[in-house]
């Protein structure tokens, strides 16, 4: 398959991006990327690369970004963290158009395998109420009580890939992304996730999180799997903000006084990944310990943000 050509759509994106240098490192030599956002927004580009810049809520540039690929990536959405996905729950939702208009062109140009990128926000809500919560196992998303707008979409769209496999034999993976972060990630700006928005304020002071290589290699295992049902791809471990605060802090040396915004966004109360049946199905679960994963990041939008300091170009 390293011969064929290979689509990733949200390439210009963090974890699109992170696909793409997984793609190249592991010899693909036909790769295109596909990204609403303009060439110089992207989080990483590479010259080798097919680099399309097309919106694909239009159902015309989704056949030019499936056409002659043998397999899809689905990573493009409208989507940020939980204070952007609550303020723009329209938006979020107008990604069903990406994901329909994406299965029909794919289905139309022959593709082999198509890979959905789902969330963790299609859990019900009443399930996550408990910061103490055991674990979401994938059968927890029904009776639906999906995150408003962004995990209604999520939902609905995992379904589409479903019945795309059973009326039309297009091959869909689906896996549920549980909060995804590391370096070459949004850090600032309004659609960063948790972790990336405190490395950057201890950063100022100063000056259940899934690391981006567990989700890469994950995708890769769940394309290349009989896995026909949606699956959670995300850390079992559990962690509180406080306690993702007290770990930053031990990295940066710095010890935070501590002012708590009861009337930002919060999302859940607890979430953590069941990885029960990911491990019966590949014998395998994301396993990058926080601390570990978090020094990585850590140092990463440090660099980035001493360089926006010094008035040099940086990844947002």
């Amino acid at each position: 398959m390293q011969n064929e050509l290979v689509t990733v759509t949200g390439g210009g994106g963090f974890i699109g991006g992170a696909l793409v240098a997984d793609l190249r490192s592991r010899g693909y030599s036909k790769i295109r990327a596909v990204d609403i956002k303009p060439l110089d927004e992207w989080y990483q580009k590479f010259p080798d690369v097919e680099n399309l810049v097309l919106d694909l809520n239009l159902k015309e540039n989704c056949h030019r970004a499936a056409q002659g690929a043998y397999q899809v990536f689905n990573l493009a959405a409208n989507m940020g963290g939980m204070g952007f996905i609550e303020a723009n729950k329209a938006l979020c939702m107008l990604s069903v158009l990406i994901n329909t208009h994406m299965l029909q062109a794919s289905q139309s140009h022959g593709v082999k395998r198509y890979f959905y990128s789902s969330s963790a926000c299609v859990y019900n809500g009443d399930k996550q109420r408990d910061p103490d919560n055991p674990g979401l196992k994938e059968e927890d998303a029904y009776p639906a009580l999906a995150e408003d707008g962004y995990g209604w979409e999520k939902l609905f769209s995992e379904r589409m890939c479903r019945h795309f496999r059973e009326d039309y034999g297009l091959c869909t993976r689906v896996a549920r992304f549980h909060n995804v972060y590391g370096p070459w990630g949004t850090w600032d700006g309004g659609r960063e996730k948790a972790p990336a928005a405190i490395c950057r304020k201890v950063i100022a002071a100063k000056l259940s999180f899934m690391y981006i290589d567990d989700c890469i290699l994950g995708v890769r295992k769940i394309m290349d799997s009989d896995i026909e049902e949606p699956i959670n791809l995300g850390s079992s471990e559990m962690v509180s903000v406080n306690q993702l605060v007290d770990i930053v802090e031990e990295i940066a040396g710095v010890k935070l006084k501590r002012v708590y915004d009861l009337d930002a966004p919060k999302g859940v109360m607890g979430r953590n990944s069941d990885n029960t049946l990911i491990k019966q199905y590949l014998g395998w679960e994301p396993g990058i310990p926080l601390r570990h994963g978090l020094e990585k990041t850590y140092a990463w939008i440090h660099d980035q943000y001493v360089a926006r300091e010094n008035g040099l170009a940086v990844v947002k």
